[in-house]
């Protein structure tokens, strides 16, 4: 990406009460990106946004804009606005007022005021909404009236926290496209915050996977999903069978209690690390040309594919396929080189991938929990 780098964050650390919410983290964001900063809830992602914005100052480190230090500049100085989760409209004033808003504080000439916000109106699709109260929108239209005063004010960096996070998921999905659609027009900058996968997968250039205060991996959403540097990262986005292996050498490796071709090489002789495969990468054979061998312990019905978990000499596999297969039967897997990725061990080793305990009521009320915090 030749573009330029805009905002630079060097060692930049934050504590709040002794209790380490950002571990000395360097960042680079470019001009016209999109990036999304992804993690779950108290991973520093949404900590890292403020400090971008002047509103948290770090306890140690640099943030530079434009090879400039802005560590001291106020938010209302820095080359960034703002949109919240809470849309934080004024009740008092109608759509126009509330998108002319920061014009008026700059004394712009009503004239162009006008034609301003019209633009603005067009490219959120709210023309005609010029006069209505914003406490008779729905949520999605007062989401679109909070980016365009942001917009209007045409920032170098637009900062969005959250910014979907009370929104259903067909206006979710909706808003993700329009997002999208307005940084390309507008080629500024923009930084989102989100813990939802699909959302960062399907509107980011970069995207930062952040956890216990730290990035776990800087990249494209196809480098993120196909290339997960660890195994946080690798259950994180979309879902992965994550199995302990040992790297036998160059482009050979040992899981399961089998031995298998892959595409890795560079890996110490012997060394042991983490094997991922994704559900969709497994193809369900008869038992006699499968690799391995396994008993389907359930099946869910997707839609589009079926959810298998299949029992593996004792460890969890879940699969993705078109092909219906029954509980309790006994399957063969087989699984092409490139559908095995290898990664180096790390603190996260053992934690994940494992479907022993999987239930979809059991993530539904993950999901629950993490919206209430």
């Amino acid at each position: 990406m030749n573009n330029e780098k805009l905002i630079e964050l060097r060692g930049v650390s934050k504590s709040y009460d002794g209790e380490t919410v950002l571990c000395s983290i360097d960042l680079d964001i470019h001009e016209h990106e999109f990036v999304t900063l992804l993690g779950p809830s108290g991973c520093g992602k949404t900590t890292t946004l403020r400090i971008i914005g002047g509103f948290v100052t770090p306890d140690e480190g640099k943030v530079y804009f434009d090879g400039k230090l802005i560590n001291e500049i106020p938010p209302h100085k820095r080359p960034v606005n703002t949109v919240f989760q809470r849309y934080a409209l004024f009740p008092h004033l109608n759509v126009f007022e509330n998108i002319a808003f920061g014009l008026r504080i700059k004394k712009t000439p009503e004239e162009e005021i006008r034609e301003q916000v019209k633009e603005m109106l067009a490219m959120v699709n709210l023309k005609g909404f010029e006069r209505r109260r914003v406490d008779s929108l729905s949520g999605g239209q007062q989401q679109r009236v909070a980016i365009a005063r942001a917009l209007i004010n045409k920032p170098k960096i637009l900062l969005l926290d959250e910014p979907l996070g009370a929104l259903d998921l067909k206006l979710r999905k909706d808003m993700q496209v329009e997002l999208k659609r307005m940084q390309r027009a507008t080629g500024i900058t923009f930084i989102f915050v989100t813990h939802d996968q699909e959302e960062a997968l399907s509107m980011s250039d970069t995207i930062v996977v952040m956890a216990d205060g730290k990035i776990q991996q800087i990249g494209t959403p196809e480098k993120i999903y196909n290339e997960p540097e660890n195994a946080f990262v690798a259950d994180f986005i979309g879902e992965s069978n994550i199995l302990d292996g040992v790297m036998l050498e160059d482009y050979k490796v040992r899981f399961s209690g089998q031995t298998f071709v892959c595409v890795d090489k560079d890996f110490a002789p012997k060394e042991k690390v983490d094997i991922v495969v994704r559900p969709e990468d497994v193809d369900v054979v008869a038992v006699d040309k499968g690799m391995l061998t396994g008993t389907v312990s359930s099946v869910t019905f997707k839609g589009d594919y079926y959810e298998i978990i299949v029992d593996v000499g004792g460890f969890k596999w879940m699969l993705e396929t078109s092909d219906y297969v029954a509980p309790e039967a006994t399957i063969g897997l087989h699984i092409e080189p490139e559908a095995i990725h290898v990664m180096k061990k790390s603190e996260y080793s053992g934690k994940f991938g494992d479907y022993s305990s999987f239930s979809d009521e059991l993530e539904h009320l993950a999901d629950t929990e993490e919206e209430e915090e």
